[in-house]
């Protein structure tokens, strides 16, 4: 999985962090958490702003 991958990105982790309300999530937070999940081979410091919002909405639009 890599950055772009924002679909799959976001259903992992809403599978993972069930309970937890996106939009509250510190952009660090969710880089990090990113990072850590399982098939994420990309390299955790090309991420920019736009790429971890698109991931924050999306988890968000998934979680609801």
């Amino acid at each position: 999985m890599r950055w772009t991958d924002i679909e799959q990105i976001a259903a992992d982790l809403a599978a993972r962090h069930p309970g937890t309300k996106p939009l509250t999530v510190k952009p660090t937070e969710i880089r990090d958490r990113v990072a850590a999940l399982s098939g994420f081979t990309d390299d955790p410091t090309l991420c920019n702003p736009r790429i971890l919002e698109s991931i924050q909405l999306a988890w968000s639009d998934r979680a609801r």
